[in-house]
């Protein structure tokens, strides 16, 4: 028996296809949403690459599950109660957001309050962990776009940034568990004057709102 070809060539004109059967472009916002989901999925699974402990390996798969769940139902442009979407995945609900929640929670207990901006880095799964939060937040703008011109499940947007917040503080986390020092960003005083607490307080909730989400 002959194995199915990789390739059918169809896409060779700059289309392809939706789970619908529609065809669109393939620079259609849609299509990017999808590529940027794939892109995030592949992030996570670098993490998952390094020892991890068990509880984090095992929510980083259930997000990778989740994330081709979203997949599925992004690539449909149709309403997402259509018969034929029912039947051939679950779609995410509420549940899924608090488990990230719960997830955020626990980690948050073992960390030091936030007090000051982070600059990232200081070993390779920090690095990655972050490259994922900004594919997450890239993954929500597009969402956020597509949202202007078709119906996308609200629930979708939610845990998608919720997952930014879950990956800011896995960084965190495994900055605490590779025992790396985190360096703090505080402005110069010979660049800007020195600001009270209340205006950092200000300024890190509006920056924390621009790169995890709220």
């Amino acid at each position: 028996m002959t194995s199915p070809k990789i390739y059918i060539k169809k896409g060779d004109d700059g289309t392809t296809r939706l789970f619908s059967g529609k065809r669109v472009n393939k620079h259609n916002i849609r299509i990017k949403t999808c590529g940027t989901l794939d892109e995030l999925n592949v992030w996570i699974g670098m993490i998952r690459n390094f020892e991890i402990d068990k509880n984090t390996q095992n929510t980083l798969i259930i997000v990778q599950q989740e994330l081709m769940s979203i997949a599925t139902q992004l690539s449909d442009h149709r309403a997402y109660e259509s018969p034929k979407m029912e039947h051939s995945l679950k779609p995410l609900g509420k549940n899924n957001v608090i488990f990230l929640e719960n997830q955020i929670d626990l980690m948050t207990k073992g960390l030091p309050e936030l007090k000051n901006f982070i600059i990232p880095g200081g070993h390779s799964i920090i690095s990655y962990t972050h490259l994922a939060r900004c594919s997450c937040r890239k993954l929500e703008r597009l969402i956020s776009e597509l949202k202007d011109k078709e119906s996308v499940p609200n629930v979708i947007i939610a845990y998608i940034n919720r997952l930014s917040d879950y990956l800011f503080t896995l960084a965190r986390k495994f900055t605490y568990d590779m025992d790396v020092s985190e360096i703090k960003w505080i402005s110069k005083k010979n660049r800007s004057p020195l600001l009270s607490n209340s205006l950092k307080n200000l300024f890190l909730h509006k920056f924390l709102y621009l790169c995890i989400g709220h």
